[in-house]
């Protein structure tokens, strides 16, 4: 089992232990949010110097917080009273992100729930919305191969790119060390993650599988994908034996 959360590698001591007392073997990971005109998802797995992103990921982080204070002012210009405690009392210690935001606004009875507050207040085109500063993707990747992991780009159905898209992109990022594409996930149809395999295949990328489970935030999704023993890489991410 890997933990990508985004932007923080905090959850790893915690998740490192629970994973040890049901004989589970842990992938530490991380999901970087990086920017090129649209947001893209860049995971990394197996970091073996994870220090070396902490610089990256304190970058990412202030320009979060920056962004949760201009979201804050919007909101109380739509004469929603929500304030940072609210926020961060949602977060329980985790990196404030938008869920934080929108379970904020349920808790105070302004939406009736989750998916309301992001369609109503702060997803693009809300009231409140605020568009996010991140890295650039080749960035991500490079400083996840600097990390000594393997950089994957993750669930590339909600990069909202077409078939020419995508594939320039990929190639873009290959020539800066993108190792993998994320196929199968939550977010597509088995026809899609079919047609994932085979752009994998022609960019000689590994595929790789993710829930992209969030907990209480996507309550439809569970956590982890079922696939054949020999699909992923195993050695390639750290695990030296698989079931």
């Amino acid at each position: 089992m890997a933990l990508t959360d985004h932007d923080t590698l905090d959850g790893w001591k915690d998740f490192r232990r629970e994973c040890g007392a049901f004989s589970i073997v842990p992938v530490s990971g991380v999901e970087l949010s990086a920017m090129c005109g649209r947001t893209v998802h860049i995971l990394g797995y197996r970091l073996e110097r994870p220090e070396i992103l902490e610089k990256a990921l304190e970058w990412v982080r202030d320009r979060r917080n920056a962004r949760n204070v201009v979201m804050l002012s919007r909101l109380r210009e739509n004469g929603l009273e929500i304030t940072l405690d609210d926020v961060t009392r949602e977060a329980k210690g985790r990196v404030l992100a938008r869920p934080h935001f929108a379970r904020a606004l349920v808790a105070k009875g302004y939406v009736p729930d989750i998916p309301s507050a992001f369609a109503r207040y702060i997803d693009r085109g809300g009231t409140a919305y605020v568009s996010r500063e991140g890295l650039p993707p080749v960035e991500c990747v490079r400083t996840i191969r600097e990390a000594g992991g393997l950089p994957v780009l993750a669930h590339p159905s909600l990069t909202g790119l077409d078939a020419k898209g995508l594939g320039e992109l990929l190639e873009t990022l290959k020539e800066h060390g993108l190792w993998g594409l994320e196929c199968i996930s939550s977010h597509c149809s088995s026809e899609a993650a079919y047609g994932y395999l085979s752009i994998a295949d022609k960019y000689s990328l590994f595929p790789t599988a993710g829930s992209d489970f969030h907990g209480s935030i996507r309550p439809q999704v569970e956590l982890g994908v079922q696939v054949s023993d020999d699909f992923l890489p195993w050695a390639r991410l750290g695990v030296n034996f698989c079931r």
